[in-house]
């Protein structure tokens, strides 16, 4: 295919954006810096929500030390609080901003409510196949392959906007399409794999990502489908554009 089917679009979305509540995972130094940025949005009219949470097992962490009186401390392990959250109280309209040094911690939230769905059933994961065209992937512990269209160190804060801060070109590729194709071909070539179930972070504004609770949700739904018809093998990503940790969650 040509470099312009593949470009990436990349508009900023349409101002002001509407959030119920928006998740941030840590309360340390990039916690800090997305609460910050995520106020200049608010103050700029880019953005506006109902509730901010900031999840940290620190009661001390640089979020609370800040005294900020329009968010919320969730003092919590993570995956406590979204054992909690996403069963419970999670809505279409919320927004997770993850923290960039987190564990694939969405899949370990689906695969924990595969096993209390399914007690009498066995669940499992395995490491997916090697994505093509996507040049760097390596095979990590719980059976995750990461992968990414990158083969140099990005910064972290950057936001993967249409021309490549490195390669100073058109970014002409993008995971989710990639982990979809993925799929594709491994079901003509004879293999059960469902889904996939992803969870794209997105730029939203003021160089924070966010991740929409409605595919963390949605994921499930895609899961309890495939497990009502016999074994499930869902392929489930935690993607940017360019970077990603992948696994195979499996229920027989």
């Amino acid at each position: 295919m040509t470099r312009a089917d593949h470009a990436i679009a990349d508009e900023a979305p349409a101002a002001p954006q509407h959030y119920g509540t928006i998740v941030v995972v840590g309360g340390g130094c990039y916690g800090s810096y997305y609460v910050r940025q995520l106020r200049r949005a608010r103050e700029r009219e880019a953005l506006t929500w109902e509730r901010l949470i900031v999840v940290d097992h620190d009661e001390d962490c640089g979020v609370a030390r800040e005294h900020p009186a329009d968010l919320e401390l969730a003092v919590s392990d993570w995956s406590g609080f979204f054992a909690e959250y996403l069963g419970g109280e999670a809505r279409d309209v919320d927004a997770i901003v993850p923290s960039p040094l987190m564990p694939h911690l969405l899949f370990e939230w689906l695969e924990q409510r595969a096993r209390e769905r399914w007690p009498s059933r066995r669940v499992s994961i395995e490491m997916p196949g090697a994505l093509s065209g996507v040049p760097w992937q390596k095979e990590g512990g719980e059976s995750t392959r990461y992968v990414s269209f990158a083969e140099w160190m990005c910064p972290v804060n950057c936001i993967e906007p249409r021309i490549c801060p490195h390669t100073r070109d058109v970014r002409t590729w993008s995971l989710p399409p990639s982990v979809r194709a993925h799929v594709e071909a491994a079901r003509a070539n004879g293999e059960q794999l469902d889904g996939p179930a992803i969870f794209h972070c997105t730029h939203r504004a003021y160089g924070v990502g966010m991740i929409d609770v409605r595919d963390v949700l949605g994921s499930e739904r895609l899961l309890v489908e495939a497990a009502e018809r016999g074994e499930a093998r869902l392929l489930v990503g935690t993607v940017s554009h360019c970077h990603g940790a992948l696994g195979v969650l499996v229920v027989t």
